[in-house]
């Protein structure tokens, strides 16, 4: 069997690394690296200035140690659509042939311009006899400028994911749902937050919405005049220490919580959109992950909107860690970060999706 994919998280403020390997005993951690990117090199899901990237690649990558080159990577923004669809029963053959036409009454863009994917969701029988599809269409050209980047580092591009389903690998890697249970999944990024609903191991609504860790950071440096770097090491100064954290200005707290409200206000409405097209539906817990998960503020403001549980999940839970290896304090430090990089670890070359 093949080895796994090293899992390449391309987030808009660092890249991650992360390599995992199945044994007997369960998932083991062989690697786990983050190398912060300069501000505005990826905007809204697409990479601006692949130099930056290139290079934050290599280095991770020499750091490291990785030596496989094989990597699975995934997209998020604008330019990926997601849809549930339903279509007549038919054969796989009919289905890859009628798939195009369908995904052109369903994305607004040209079927040209889009690579497309599907997936057979449950048993693959809706109501009447119909087939339940996920259909997924990622422009081509962000698509390229992913692959790009990766053979430029000196590696092969060979798994292509949605940032919100490599979050529920991880997820269903650490935790069990009961039977009919619903869980929401937020992928916290620092510009996109990736939302995805998933019920009895099936994810039946997921949607990007454009708001992120960096909401925080920009707040703080209008606020304070400082630069976007001090205003960042502020945040998390404040994030990991609380009131009183020392070289943190005491306005910091104030705009924290000012920001945690309407960033959970944002996600929050997008639920309440799920909650109101989805007849009987509801959730059992929120799971947070990204680096902002560890704002506290967050935490509680969203808690507090939606009145469901609100945890940060841990792509760590069951794995084998070596702790005579790895540098523990860094590994709970940035666990949060480290979902979407576990969800691509998880991949094999030859995967569907």
């Amino acid at each position: 069997m093949s080895p796994n994919c090293v899992g390449l998280d391309i987030g808009s403020s660092a890249i991650k690394i992360l390599q995992v390997k199945k044994t007997s005993k369960g998932i083991r951690l062989l690697d786990f690296g983050i190398e912060p990117l300069p501000a505005q090199t990826i905007v809204d899901g697409s990479i601006m200035d692949q130099s930056s990237v290139v290079e934050a690649i290599r280095k991770l990558k020499t750091t490291l140690g990785i030596r496989n080159k094989r990597v699975a990577t995934a997209i998020s923004g604008h330019s990926v659509i997601i849809k549930k669809i339903q279509l007549p029963q038919m054969s796989a053959e009919e289905l890859s042939q009628q798939l195009p036409f369908e995904a052109e009454q369903h994305i607004p863009f040209r079927k040209d311009e889009v690579e497309i994917d599907h997936q057979v969701l449950g048993g693959g029988k809706g109501a009447g006899g119909q087939i339940d599809l996920l259909l997924v269409a990622a422009k081509k050209e962000i698509i390229s400028d992913y692959a790009q980047v990766i053979r430029d580092a000196k590696l092969v591009p060979t798994v292509m994911d949605v940032v919100a389903f490599t979050v529920q690998n991880a997820f269903e890697a650490n935790y069990d749902a009961a039977p009919g249970e619903s869980v929401c999944l937020i992928n916290v990024g620092a510009a996109i937050s990736n939302v995805n609903v998933v019920s009895d191991g099936v994810s039946v609504f997921t949607r990007d919405v454009t708001v992120g860790g960096g909401a925080f950071t920009e707040e703080i440096q209008k606020r304070a005049s400082v630069s976007f770097d001090e205003a960042e090491g502020m945040k998390i100064a404040f994030a990991e220490g609380g009131p009183g954290t020392e070289g943190v200005p005491l306005m910091v707290e104030a705009v924290v919580n000012e920001v945690a409200e309407s960033v959970a206000g944002k996600l929050q409405r997008t639920i309440d959109f799920f909650l109101a097209a989805t007849p009987d539906a509801s959730l059992s817990r929120i799971f947070l992950s990204g680096g902002t998960a560890r704002v506290p503020a967050l935490v509680r403001a969203l808690q507090e909107k939606a009145r469901v549980e609100v945890e940060i999940l841990d792509p760590f839970r069951r794995l084998v860690v070596d702790q005579t290896r790895f540098d523990m304090e860094f590994i709970r430090a940035h666990a949060a970060e480290a979902a979407v990089g576990l969800g691509l670890a998880l991949r094999r070359p030859g995967d569907h999706g």
